[in-house]
């Protein structure tokens, strides 16, 4: 190794927690795609395997939780980490030892997406993991990132709406209350909310942030929500603000979403490279 190439600067390093999905579309991989396409070192922890294609998830195995834990540890012992990606985490054990392992490093945010079921429906959180999550990780949480869907059902399990059981809890009510569980930012993504546009909004713990309003998109895509919440962690290893990261990331997924592509019988892969191909230029005027 040359002097030279021993001197070049650390890029931002984020490490992500999250399952593998073969098909690259989702999850680690995603991640890792997302992180690298930023600018960033992606490091990686596996929390579970799964088998799934582009259709849909046909089953999923935790790893054990003493070796995810061990798995962070080496490399938060070894290299500076800028920020936390979580994802699928695959059972309440290893919830319990990610929240023990990002404990022990407090000031670094945590940029979590509550993968609670798969875009077909596979379930992959039940009522115990929900608790978990809400009880132990939410409280160290800088960033939430829910689908709408996602956003009720936390909501729901903090027991916000019961006395309103039969009306459908409105989408602020749901931020304020996970917000006062413990998180200091919510990301509510509007995607499944049959509006023209989808319309994000970003709260915190004086209210609405920013709402961002995108063109939707036709089709059904795979790993989008993976692929925001790694944007974000991204920006924010890079120094950005928490409302420029969400912006800034909100615009590469939206891009990687016009430039994806549907490689098998299920549903469209984001393109999360796509500046290194001949894109077409209606990008910019979209």
């Amino acid at each position: 190794m040359s002097l030279a190439a021993s001197a070049n600067p650390l890029p931002p390093i984020v490490l992500s927690f999250a399952a593998s999905d073969p098909t690259g579309g989702a999850g680690l991989q995603a991640d890792v795609l997302t992180l690298a396409s930023l600018g960033c070192h992606p490091l990686s922890v596996v929390t579970a395997i799964t088998v799934q294609d582009t259709a849909g998830v046909e089953g999923v195995l935790p790893i054990d939780a003493e070796w995810v834990a061990d798995q962070a540890r080496a490399l938060l012992e070894d290299m500076p980490v800028a920020a936390f990606k979580l994802g699928m985490l695959g059972s309440v054990e290893v919830i319990a030892a990610i929240a023990e392992v990002i404990a022990d490093y407090p000031g670094i945010p945590v940029v979590l997406d509550p993968v609670l079921a798969s875009g077909r429906g596979d379930q992959f959180a039940d009522e115990e993991m929900i608790e978990a999550m809400i009880g132990m990780l939410l409280p160290q949480t800088t960033l939430l990132t829910p689908n709408s869907l996602e956003a009720r059902r936390l909501a729901q399990q903090l027991g916000e709406f019961e006395d309103g059981a039969r009306r459908e809890p409105g989408l602020v009510d749901c931020a304020r209350g996970l917000i006062e569980a413990g998180c200091e930012y919510v990301l509510v993504t509007g995607t499944h909310e049959g509006t023209p546009q989808v319309i994000n909004t970003l709260y915190g713990s004086h209210g609405v942030v920013r709402t961002d309003r995108w063109d939707r998109l036709p089709g059904s895509y795979h790993g989008s929500g993976c692929t925001l919440a790694s944007a974000i962690a991204a920006h924010l290893a890079s120094g950005a603000g928490m409302a420029d990261a969400v912006m800034g990331a909100q615009e590469y997924t939206w891009r990687t979403l016009f430039a994806g592509f549907r490689p098998g019988m299920g549903q469209f892969i984001p393109d999360r490279l796509f500046w290194s191909r001949d894109v077409d230029e209606e990008t910019d005027d979209a």
